[in-house]
């Protein structure tokens, strides 16, 4: 599996940080079973916030190899570039798009559908909407965990390789279920001095990460509050957990 940070930004994004979404596909290096039924690598955007869209097109997928797309929860940095996607792929000619996300995702592509009336009907479009519970997506197998966040918000987790934890609080429920994972991308916002709810700070992160069994850890969904603080941060996480912790960034392919 290799995972590609295309947004590590947050709902204030910089110049080098755009918004959140995550490049998911099935192993790159062709060994294994990286392959659909028809012979397609598996590739899956999950969450597809502003500027997304820009950095998707600079990848060897592209815009045109992304026809699915799983949403964490429907906060605007997370959905903002999510028509912008339908009509880059109606104009290049793509048919499809099936967009996956909590309960309430059939309403949000309504609404933002009913506002934006010239793109119904330009592209087959299905949506669907899963919980907390294992589930196929893009030809991934999937379980969703509800977080804690400021409204319905679903964590990831790909079998033993990867989990994303969206937007949430640290807490120990949130730890166990990342539990035996190669890689975990969890939000980390602010650094420590900033008192906050609904993201967790890196001590806070690091405190109910203790003694879990996970490889590796990327702080991301990071607010331009972190700049400078960066080592600091890593820091304050490994105070707690004995793992290894990095601070993604746009554009990181990481392999696993």
């Amino acid at each position: 599996m290799r995972v590609t940070f295309l947004g590590t930004g947050s709902a204030m994004p910089t110049p080098e940080r755009v918004q959140t979404g995550l490049l998911v596909e099935s192993d790159p290096t062709g060994e294994g079973d990286g392959e659909d039924d028809e012979g397609h690598r598996r590739q899956l955007l999950v969450d597809c916030g502003s500027g997304v869209l820009n950095r998707l097109s600079s990848t060897d997928a592209g815009y045109e190899s992304i026809s699915t797309v799983l949403l964490t929860h429907h906060h605007l940095d997370h959905v903002a570039d999510l028509l912008p996607l339908l009509k880059a792929r109606w104009l290049a000619g793509e048919e499809h798009l099936e967009v996956v996300g909590p309960v309430g995702t059939k309403a949000l592509v309504d609404g933002l559908l009913d506002v934006h009336d010239y793109l119904q009907g330009r592209v087959d479009l299905r949506v669907r909407e899963v919980g907390a519970e294992p589930f196929e997506v893009a030809g991934f197998a999937v379980e969703g965990f509800e977080t804690r966040h400021s409204m319905p918000c679903l964590a990831y987790r790909f079998g033993d390789e990867f989990v994303f934890s969206g937007d949430s609080e640290a807490f120990a429920g949130l730890a166990n279920f990342a539990s035996g994972a190669t890689v975990l991308a969890h939000d980390c916002s602010f650094p420590d001095e900033v008192d906050v709810s609904n993201h967790p700070t890196p001590s806070q992160l690091g405190d109910s990460l203790a003694g879990s069994a996970i490889g590796r850890v990327y702080l991301t969904h990071l607010y331009p509050h972190t700049r400078g603080k960066h080592s600091e941060m890593i820091e304050s996480v490994e105070r707690h957990f004995d793992g290894d912790v990095r601070m993604a960034k746009d554009g990181l392919r990481v392999n696993i």
